[in-house]
């Protein structure tokens, strides 16, 4: 009688883990999607500068754009998830994407940035529901043994996304539409050349929620509700990383919108697309190969300590990218996706650590900080376009000194 009993747990378990499959790839995809359209924004920043006769100042408000739209977002987006379901928050996700993507289509038309700006505002409200949504969900489709390792392995498809968005950016936007754009017929053709990599894009997402809505997807059990509670601000440590997450995704929004002009720059001859398939696409495979080296770093070296490590070089690299010149020059800045790859995930976690009924509430902060990405481009922008673009990247240089601090002093769990 027991082994009859035995098999037939074993069978349902199977059948547990097998319904999960589907779920877990479709919820996977969502990482590099987000990350996809996330790595395009450089492309983009480059491309409309002679598209519209704008400034590097007001091409990187494609930044702002962008993650004003996260700021903005996060919270409705929580409120939502919490009020219906996960699957309600990823199908309305990514029916904000499809449609920002193919507001790209009339806005290239009217040959408007503004309308372009508004599109891209849309797509990262679509993706502040997504990544609400994702990170969590990885972990209840599964073993909870094994939720962190699913979670990383989907993180992994994020960084894909990273290494394959300046490759298609290169083949698809800047192929045909380098040198001086001087007539309204050669500028509403580079215009247009968004128009086929969003609309796949847009084509992508709407196949990918209507799996979505066909498939069964296992809701969590409610958690507590998150409330405000001020006391909150009495842990150092937390107020802190609000600060330095602020200047660290303000840092590196403002790198990559940044990179595609600084080679350009520095190196006389190379094209938009060179630029952004070869060099690019170097910078943001050592940001994914940092990720797995920095994990690997941390089994022996305290993650604070690494945090402090990582800021310093980055630091370094800064002034090397300002006061060198040539490939040395360009080389540090690539060279900064390295040790920037860590920096969010880690803050984030010194950030919240020991504010025990208060963590939920802290996460909604630190993510918040990710407004820096709609504040600090531009002020690089306003630098590269009076000063010099070396000179630029003096703001994420006084970022990463901040990192350096926190990761020397600043995370101490002290309460004031």
């Amino acid at each position: 009688m027991q082994l009859p009993t035995s098999n037939e747990n074993l069978s349902i378990q199977n059948k547990t883990q097998a319904a999960f499959t589907l779920p877990l790839i479709l919820v996977t995809s969502l990482f590099f999607l987000w990350g996809l359209a996330n790595i395009l924004n450089s492309s983009l920043i480059a491309h409309f500068q002679p598209v519209f006769d704008i400034s590097r100042t007001q091409a990187l408000l494609v930044e702002t754009a962008f993650y004003f739209g996260y700021f903005t977002i996060a919270i409705p987006a929580g409120l939502f998830i919490e009020r219906f379901s996960y699957k309600s928050g990823i199908l309305l996700g990514l029916a904000l994407y499809a449609i920002g993507a193919l507001l790209f289509i009339p806005a290239a038309n009217q040959l408007q940035f503004g309308f372009f700006l508004v599109a891209l505002y849309i797509i990262a409200s679509g993706l502040a529901f997504l990544e609400t949504a994702a990170n969590p969900y990885i972990t209840v489709l599964g073993k909870s043994e094994t939720a962190v390792q699913r979670l990383n392995f989907s993180q992994s498809f994020n960084g894909v996304a990273l290494v394959v968005g300046p490759w298609l950016a290169g083949q698809f936007i800047f192929a045909g539409n380098e040198g001086a754009l001087t007539s309204l017929e050669e500028k509403q053709a580079a215009a247009n050349a968004v128009i086929f990599p969003y609309t796949l894009l847009a084509i992508t997402v709407l196949c990918v929620a209507a799996l979505f809505s066909f498939t069964k997807m296992p809701e969590p059990t409610k958690g507590k509700k998150i409330k405000f509670d001020k006391s909150i601000f009495n842990h150092k440590h937390f107020k802190y990383a609000i600060i330095v997450q602020l200047l660290y995704v303000g840092a590196q929004a403002g790198i990559w919108g940044i990179t595609i002009n600084y080679v350009i720059d520095l190196i006389p001859g190379t094209t938009r697309e060179v630029a952004s398939k070869s060099f690019m696409v170097i910078g943001t495979f050592l940001f994914v190969s940092g990720r797995f080296l920095g994990t690997w770093l941390m089994t022996f070296i305290k993650d604070h300590k690494l945090l402090m490590v990582y800021g310093l070089a980055a630091s370094v690299l800064c002034l090397s990218g300002i006061f060198t010149s040539g490939l040395l020059a360009v080389y540090s800045v690539l060279g900064l996706n390295l040790f920037m790859s860590i920096m969010f995930p880690t803050i984030f976690a010194l950030g919240v650590q020991d504010l025990g009924d208060n963590t939920k509430l802290g996460s909604s902060f630190v993510i918040m900080s990710i407004v820096g990405g709609a504040i600090l481009p531009p002020l690089m922008g306003l630098i590269a376009d009076h000063v010099g673009i070396q000179q630029s990247f003096v703001i994420p240089c006084i970022c990463f000194i901040a990192v350096m601090l926190y990761g020397w002093k600043g995370y101490q769990t002290i309460k004031s």
